[in-house]
């Protein structure tokens, strides 16, 4: 009998739950994790940040307030950097290492930082933006797979939604940050300026930390992964996870050649795996939550409360809401598992969104609808945040294989990122030509396909370890794309049952 096929009842699994408690306390791996999460707070910083700062860039540049299109390149020219540095981040992760990627990223962040504060026109500063983004794409391909190399299976989902919530405390923070400067002279090119500081202080602290262990394991330096392995695991879990990376490096040995991009298709397993992950974060942004973050002062504008000092202190409560769900998906990320929690927090998405159509609607007709808007936001944030925030970044940072994790978590963030670039282009425009109602009910629409998706198509991935994922994929492979949803060790003892 195989520790999987053990009931959940049993003194193994409540054993289990002391050790996650034990793996909790264990500072190196919190130290890691929040270190290693600057990079999340960095990418979180500059989504909220800009939806301020273009409230006072607009009033310092006329191009800028006559155009919804220079408006949305000034928000989305970050995110056209971030799509070259997510592409090119898994290469970088592969070649270099998670802790290189990491510094690289931190300089050309800072660089970004400095152009937009010192920027004289607005194409200067989209150069800025430009520069910016190429660090946060980096980031966010490395710090979640950073983080769930160096975590343990029974708390990994919780540790790297720990990154989600450094990109949510991030957004907070930038609303505070602009709250703070709206009185100060300068304005926005103080926004922008600090979010150099966690850059800065990342890079310095990331000095002095490790590289992760399994990369260095498959990189054949393994007395530099054990040494890190062993202030991780206690002894016993120690050994079986060098067993498992000794087996990670023997596959990886009987590859003749590097993997390539075109390898992600040709196996139909990391396709499949691909497709989930993939498909998970193209439906994050296109689900409109960046049309929250970036765009929430100019909503609650739109929804009749003109001061800007009140329209980003009520984006504030929207950017709370939002850190405050991330840390209860931190909790039920690896207690409820991935799918349930994806398929919840949709639901409640569909709902707030119809409450926000339904909110701009109704319009001038009714002096509540500022406030139903409000309303809808806060509960949008409320349903999403435990959910569709942590879980794609979760499910992508553990369903691939050693070999395939760099590239495709590089190519699905930039899928998030495209994503992201359409739905940060084209807010305004669409808002302008169909309406805000309109546009809000197009996205509960696009929710729904969502939801569909995840039922189909995305398993259940908690607890399980990255070898046990890795076989999950095989047996949806080889019993059709249609059974790939559904409860990953169920689906493991099927597997084990089929296989005597």
């Amino acid at each position: 009998m195989t520790i999987e096929s053990l009931p959940e009842s049993s003194g193994y699994f409540n054993a289990g739950v002391d050790r996650k408690m034990t793996y909790f306390s264990n500072q190196y791996v919190l130290g890691l994790t929040v270190v290693a999460g600057i990079g999340g707070l960095l990418f979180g910083y500059d989504t909220g940040v800009i939806s301020g700062a273009l409230l006072y860039i607009k009033d310092d540049f006329d191009v800028v307030k006559q155009s919804s299109f220079l408006q949305e390149t000034i928000v989305s020219m970050a995110i056209v950097g971030a799509i070259i540095g997510a592409a090119s981040g898994g290469w970088i992760n592969d070649a270099y290492g998670r802790k290189k990627a990491t510094l690289s990223a931190d300089v050309v962040f800072t660089a970004g930082a400095v152009v937009m504060a010192a920027a004289p026109d607005p194409y200067v500063l989209i150069f800025g933006r430009l520069l910016i983004g190429l660090g946060v794409g980096v980031a966010s391909v490395t710090a979640p797979v950073y983080i769930a190399e160096a975590s343990p299976s029974e708390i990994r989902g919780g540790l790297v939604s720990t990154n989600v919530l450094m990109i949510t405390g991030g957004q907070f923070l930038s609303y505070l940050v602009n709250l703070a400067f709206t009185q100060v002279p300068g304005t926005w090119r103080w926004m922008l300026g600090v979010s150099g500081v966690p850059a800065v202080f990342q890079f310095f602290v990331m000095l002095y930390l490790p590289e992760s262990p399994r990369w260095l394991y498959l990189k054949k330096k393994k007395a530099e992964a054990i040494a890190v392995l062993s202030q991780i695991y206690e002894p016993y879990r120690l050994e079986e996870e060098i067993e498992r990376l000794a087996a990670a490096l023997e596959e990886e040995r009987q590859r003749k050649s590097a993997v390539k991009y075109w390898d992600v298709f040709s196996t139909k397993e990391i396709r499949l795996a691909f497709f989930a992950g993939a498909g998970l974060q193209a439906f994050q942004q296109l689900t409109g939550i960046n049309t929250v973050m970036y765009y929430s002062p100019t909503i609650v504008q739109m929804a009749g409360f003109t001061s800007n000092q009140l329209a980003l202190f009520l984006s504030m409560i929207v950017a709370a809401m939002n850190a405050a769900g991330t840390v209860l998906g931190i909790y039920l990320i690896d207690h409820v598992g991935r799918r349930k929690l994806a398929l919840s927090s949709l639901s409640g998405v569909f709902l707030s969104l119809i409450l926000l159509s339904a909110a701009f609607f109704v319009g001038s007709s009714s002096t509540n609808s500022g406030w139903i808007a409000v309303l809808g936001l806060v509960l949008y944030i409320s349903f999403f945040s435990p959910g569709m925030g942590p879980v794609p970044w979760t499910i992508n940072s553990e369903i691939y294989p050693e070999a395939y994790r760099g590239i495709c978590g590089g190519m699905s963030a930039t899928v998030n990122w495209v994503s992201n670039l359409v739905v940060a282009q084209s807010f305004l425009s669409v808002v302008n030509r169909i309406g805000t109602g309109a546009t809000f009910l197009i996205v509960s629409g696009v929710t729904v396909v969502a939801f569909v998706f995840v039922f189909v198509f995305v398993p259940e991935t908690k607890g399980l370890t990255f070898e046990e994922v890795e076989r999950l994929w095989k047996a949806r492979a080889g019993a059709g794309a249609g059974a790939s949803g559904g409860n990953g060790r169920e689906r493991l003892l099927e597997e084990e049952e089929d296989g005597g």
